[in-house]
């Protein structure tokens, strides 16, 4: 890695810490968007069970504003069921907003770093031909180590600012896709909280 580093030259250093950067956006988000954290089962099943025995308590609904994202939204409807339909969409509305910007946590950083990091690869090209066309310069073209010096510097960082925007921008579009996927699906279950709130709908 250090020979690596070495080879590319300065512009690897940039390119080191993006490819740190995404890396522990990519672990963070892979945690953190799991469908069971954001969207767990039991927490629709323990808003049924409430509202099926009219027990909802002010502590049973900070439990759940605390437990996940669709808790959130959720216990945001729980606090207004007794305020007017509007006001309680609203409200619900509101927290899903709050949750989907944690949802989105960090994706626009892992989306820059996918489109900066092909041109810092790119910048590092270029450093290696000056490099090689100023050596050739100086000791003309009978030392071919100044040639592979300058050409390996090029590929490298090349080859490195490549390596990390292809993963950063297929994980960029996977969680986007994952992101929307949850926002849907806390959507629907807060429209049911509504519906069954209101009456029209029978216990989901």
């Amino acid at each position: 890695m250090l020979e690596l580093i070495k080879a590319g030259g300065f512009a690897m250093w940039p390119l080191l810490l993006c490819s740190i950067l995404a890396m522990a956006i990519i672990g963070e988000r892979l945690v953190m968007l799991r469908r069971r954290r954001v969207v767990p089962a039991a927490t629709v099943a323990a808003v049924r069970d409430w509202l099926s025995r009219g027990e909802v308590t002010p502590e049973q609904i900070r439990t759940l504003e605390q437990g996940s994202p669709l808790g959130q939204v959720l216990a945001a409807g729980l606090v207004n069921r007794r305020r007017s339909p509007a006001i309680m969409r609203e409200a619900i509305e509101d927290a899903g907003r709050h949750a989907g910007i944690e949802l989105e946590r960090y994706l626009n950083a892992l989306g820059i770093i996918a489109t900066v990091a092909p041109f810092l690869g790119l910048f590092g090209t270029v450093l290696g031909m000056i490099r090689m066309f100023s050596g050739l310069g100086q000791a003309g073209v009978g030392d071919p180590a100044i040639l592979a010096s300058g050409i390996a510097q090029a590929l490298t960082t090349t080859a490195t600012g490549l390596g990390i925007a292809i993963p950063s921008l297929i994980f960029y579009r996977v969680f986007r896709g994952r992101v929307n996927d949850l926002l849907v699906d806390m959507e629907r279950e807060a429209m049911r909280l509504v519906e069954l709130i209101r009456g029209e709908r029978e216990a989901y």
